[in-house]
């Protein structure tokens, strides 16, 4: 049991450390350009895995088209969804994104009764509801200023949350039905899909090119790395999805925030110019609280 959990998190730590890497890409190469290109890299990524999964797993051929479709479809969408999140976090700072992504779990539980039939017991359910409330305390905003909603950023990153939980409910019962590497080709297939498609279009190309030839070093670089980071938090979370209910591992993945926190600490600490945090007494305790909530809801998952 305690396996899965450690899978769960291997998602919202490389996250949170490809959340910096995002933010310090669209900060310095995408300030006013169109993030979506930066999706072309993951879709990359994606395409040089399917020979390594092919090479173990040549069976991934012998699925039906309707259901390669449909799994492809679920890389679409979890493309889709980034695009989303990434033009939340080009105008707004991730501390302010990342909260959003508690509704991800919310969205998991509905569906993944509906279309998997999962039920949660009783200490799960509590389990869970303390690690969204420890996710929730910790995108908390206090202070003496009127708050003001943000309808842009509620609205990107809310069709960001659902089409995320619509892609893991459809890697799920594909997963189960069929074999986990063989999902995955063909979900980083519909990445790759995804990403030829932007490459079609005169302007991403224009812009991929541009970007290439400009800051070719730096941004193979610093992407290269956030993608791979990227992709491992991705495959931890879709194994735990197979070991767990959906809504937990969602629920753990939203956790993303705190560690997003503790590694703004570490650069605000050691590399300043690359991100700051508020170390403030009162911010501290808030954190502090928060990681209390959620390592009570994950002793009592575990258990």
């Amino acid at each position: 049991m305690i396996s899965w959990i450690i899978f769960a998190f291997s998602g919202p730590i490389c996250w949170a450390i490809a959340t910096h890497m995002d933010k310090y890409l669209v900060e310095r190469y995408f300030k006013y350009g169109d993030v979506t290109v930066l999706m072309i890299f993951t879709a990359l990524i994606g395409l040089l895995l399917l020979p390594f999964i092919f090479f173990y797993h040549p069976e991934v051929f012998a699925l039906d088209i309707k259901s390669i479709l449909v799994i492809a479809l679920s890389g679409i969408l979890y493309m889709t969804a980034m695009v989303f999140y990434l033009r939340a976090l080009q105008s707004e700072e991730a501390s302010a994104v990342v909260p959003f992504f508690q509704t991800v779990p919310l969205f998991g539980f509905v569906l993944a009764y509906v279309v998997l039939g999962e039920i949660l017991s009783r200490s799960q359910l509590i389990g869970g509801a303390l690690i969204l409330s420890g996710a929730v305390i910790l995108s908390l905003k206090f202070g003496r200023k009127k708050t003001k909603i943000k309808k842009r950023l509620v609205l990107l990153m809310v069709i960001c949350s659902f089409l995320l939980a619509i892609s893991s409910i459809i890697f799920k019962f594909f997963a189960i039905r069929d074999e986990f590497w063989i999902t995955t080709f063909w979900m980083y297939a519909g990445e790759a899909l995804f990403g030829f498609i932007l490459l079609a279009i005169p302007s991403y190309f224009k812009q991929f090119s541009k970007m290439l030839r400009l800051n070719t070093g730096a941004v193979l670089a610093i992407n290269g790395v956030d993608e791979i980071i990227n992709l491992a938090g991705g495959i931890g979370v879709n194994f735990a999805v197979l070991l767990a209910p959906i809504s937990l591992v969602q629920a753990i993945s939203s956790t993303s925030i705190l560690f997003v926190f503790l590694f703004g600490i570490l650069l605000t600490i050691f590399f300043p110019k690359l991100g700051k945090e508020d170390l403030s007494a009162r911010n501290l305790i808030q954190k502090g609280t928060s990681a209390i909530f959620i390592i009570l809801g994950v002793i009592i998952i575990s258990r």
